[in-house]
């Protein structure tokens, strides 16, 4: 039986891996929100936080499928996993010492990010899935998965001023390439909302064309990819470290096979599957843009980022 001092040395030694399961569970919970959408899932379960009337899982129910019910079923199940995990996220900051506030407000943005979704995904039920609730449902995610990213950094850093590691203007450039990204999310979440897959047979659109809402959305792409050949040729002119480097390359293949498969879809009619891997790539292309843009910057070492270390190192 493991004591409570035993235990708490365990969460904190765990601190680093629960980060990482954070960025694993944000990009999870996304795929499993669009699987809901594309099988038409998105009322599966009627009632919220109850699957239906008077039972929290599925039943049998004559208007409602099961399958359906299980599909969403199974995805509130994983919220439930994303919350657990910003909460360990959170413990471990709060046991860990001394206290770092840069770690204590990424773990609480990650806890508090799922009771903000729980809360959204409860008004997108009983709002019959209207699109724009359905679009501030998705966009969250992108945003948890963010916040994980600069955790799972700032846990092998101090909370010093970050400093460039390499050409001082690509931190400032990364910030109009994260202003570009969120364009990219909302437009893209237009689209989905006046496109064939809305969650439910009878919900209704976005009444605005989609062929215009995909031109708009390309256009973001164009400029976002433009603006990531200048960083490359910035990084190259600074030699950056080769860290930076990897993290550059992931990034530039992502949008890249992200773009290919936006067109496909716009040329093919948007098939589910698709919109599946879409939405999948939205996430890596975000998780790809947060570890750019945090390793892009160094934090240097304090005296309390080491006494830190020394205390997690104790715990092993």
């Amino acid at each position: 039986m493991v004591n409570r001092s035993g235990l708490k040395q365990r969460i904190v030694q765990g601190q680093y891996g629960f980060a990482v399961a954070a960025v694993v569970a944000n990009v999870c919970i996304a795929i499993t929100g669009s699987v809901v959408r594309v099988t038409g899932s998105g009322l599966g379960c009627s009632e919220w936080p109850n699957c239906l009337p008077g039972s929290m899982v599925p039943v049998e129910h004559p208007e409602l499928d099961m399958l359906h019910q299980w599909i969403e079923y199974g995805n509130r199940l994983l919220s439930g996993v994303v919350g657990i995990i910003g909460g360990l996220c959170f413990l471990a900051a709060l046991l860990s010492r001394p206290h770092r506030k840069r770690v204590l407000w990424l773990s609480a943005a990650m806890m508090g990010g799922v009771v903000v979704q729980a809360i959204i995904g409860g008004i997108t039920v009983r709002s019959g899935l209207l699109w724009w609730t359905v679009g501030i449902h998705m966009v969250v995610s992108p945003v948890l998965a963010w916040f994980a990213v600069m955790l799972v950094r700032s846990l092998r850093e101090s909370d010093a001023p970050p400093r460039p590691r390499t050409h001082p203007w690509v931190p400032r450039l990364l910030v109009v390439q994260t202003v570009l990204l969120v364009g990219l999310l909302v437009v893209g979440t237009m689209v989905t909302g006046a496109g064939p897959h809305a969650g439910d047979k009878n919900t209704p659109r976005l009444d605005l064309p989609v062929s215009t809402l995909a031109h708009v959305h390309a256009a973001f792409l164009y400029a976002f990819l433009a603006l990531l050949l200048l960083v490359g040729f910035l990084l190259w002119r600074a030699t950056a470290p080769r860290d930076v480097w990897k993290r550059y390359f992931i990034l530039l293949a992502v949008v890249v096979a992200q773009g290919s498969i936006g067109f496909v879809q716009y040329f093919t009619g948007v098939p589910g599957v698709l919109v599946v891997l879409h939405v999948f790539g939205a996430m890596l292309v975000t998780v790809a843009t947060a570890s750019l843009w945090a390793w892009s910057r160094e934090r240097p070492a304090t005296v309390e980022a080491t006494e830190h270390e020394q205390f997690a190192a104790a715990s092993h």
